[in-house]
């Protein structure tokens, strides 16, 4: 593995993947990740990613934007990312992105929290399809190189600047990557949890070294849920029954196969008045009904989420299935601006791992992917501007790494009392707000 590179990326989500495709190819671009490359929350992305269909709907987009983030949301960032989300679509087209279409225009379909149909989809698979293409396209380019099963440990900083990383590959050789400019792109932190959509390996690193060296964060504390995991009782990661199949006029019924909810409100909405049934009901889930779906639509649309049925011996053509809540998305992480830059000079974040305000306390869906490419593009586009200079020379001391399993685990647990710590700070904020009120 090369010793120094113009930019590393950490993570080939669709956030480091499509960064390294707005980089000049003059640059000489390193990426890493600690499994393998296809092994990203970005692949597992179903419903689909939103577009301003005109400037008609602009009003409307950006406020079921901010009601869904409880109006904790960036104006700033939702703004730019609304505005940017036509060229974003393009650049995918032009890499290759196939979305549904009708009568040769794209389709669209609408999701929970969404007042208009704005979500581009390609099947139920649209985050493979897109990451998909975007790794093969960096695939292709002589300048980039990807290094699978290679996890970041540390960064390499000196006087607040950051020098590139330490990393340590699958045989536990740790070594030092230096770097003009380093590239936070590491994911969300659900394998911080027992029960979640997200990979187990993706535990939250970025904020784990943000913390030791006292980069800033903003809303850690705000962890969405998603409503609709199918209940299994077998171990490993949830599977994700879509936020559009409630777009397409599925029904959530109780014990007593009764409705309770209107199932296009926000997810976290949803998600409370399904845990609230269960602890009525006194059932560790709820039934989740496709029966006002066509059946081809199902086929169609949903092929996916039918086979993966099929398998825990559902016929969702034919029955309810079993759904509850699980761990989902991170909403919070390291602090940005609106290029991407965090606290630290030469430090940038993108995607899952960082915070610009775009989501607020609550994402809306099928925002995720689009605001991970747009402001994955802001960032090199900043770098490809900025003064490159020479890598700086920062102290690598290879003795403080010989425990990985204990950092590891002091990783996690300042990840986890980190969220904790912000939870209680903002519920506090939030209970004198009501008093002055």
């Amino acid at each position: 593995m090369e010793k120094e590179t113009d930019v590393v990326i950490v993570g080939t989500g669709a956030a480091g993947l499509f960064g390294a495709l707005q980089l000049p190819e003059s640059m000489k671009i390193t990426v890493i990740t600690k499994d393998a490359a296809e092994n990203s929350d970005s692949f597992l992305a179903q419903g689909g990613i939103c577009m301003l269909r005109s400037e008609d709907d602009y009003d409307s987009y950006y406020e079921d934007t901010m009601k869904a983030g409880h109006y904790r949301n960036s104006p700033d960032s939702v703004r730019v990312m609304i505005q940017s989300s036509r060229q974003i679509i393009d650049l995918l087209i032009g890499y290759g992105v196939e979305f549904e279409r009708q009568n040769g225009e794209l389709a669209f379909t609408r999701e929970g929290g969404h007042s208009h149909p704005r979500i581009l989809f390609h099947e139920d698979i649209t985050g493979r399809e897109i990451t998909g293409k975007l790794l093969s396209q960096v695939r292709k380019r002589s300048n980039i190189t990807i290094h699978e099963h290679v996890e970041m440990i540390d960064i390499l900083c000196k006087e607040n600047i950051c020098c590139g990383v330490v990393v340590a590959d699958s045989d536990g050789n740790v070594s030092a990557l230096r770097a003009k400019n380093t590239v936070f792109a590491c994911g969300g932190i659900g394998g911080l949890y027992r029960h979640s959509t997200n990979f187990s390996h993706l535990t939250g690193d970025g904020i784990a070294i943000a913390l030791r060296h006292n980069i800033a964060l903003r809303d850690v504390n705000f962890v969405q849920i998603h409503p609709t995991t199918l209940y299994s009782k077998k171990p490993g990661r949830s599977f994700l029954i879509s936020e559009s199949v409630r777009g397409e006029g599925a029904v959530l019924y109780n014990a007593k196969m009764e409705r309770f909810v209107d199932e296009l409100l926000p997810r976290d909405v949803v998600t409370n008045a399904i845990e609230k049934q269960m602890e009525k009901d006194g059932k560790p889930y709820v039934w989740l009904s496709m029966e006002h779906i066509a059946k081809e639509d199902i086929l169609g649309h949903f092929p996916n989420i039918y086979r993966r049925c099929l398998e825990e011996g559902y016929d969702v053509t034919k029955e309810c299935i079993p759904v509850v809540p699980g761990q989902h998305y991170f909403m919070g992480g390291i602090r940005i601006d609106l290029e991407g830059r965090t606290s630290m000079e030469r430090l940038y974040a993108v995607g899952e791992t960082s915070c610009n305000g775009v989501h607020g306390a609550n994402r809306l869906a099928s925002n995720s992917l689009l605001e991970s490419l747009v402001f994955a593009r802001r960032a090199a586009l900043d770098i490809a501007a900025g003064t490159q200079g020479e890598i700086r020379d920062a102290v690598f001391e290879p003795e403080k790494y010989t425990d990985r399993k204990k950092m590891q685990q002091e990783n996690r647990k300042l990840v986890l009392q980190e969220i904790e710590r912000m939870k209680k700070a903002y519920e506090q904020q939030h209970n004198n707000d009501i008093k002055c009120g």
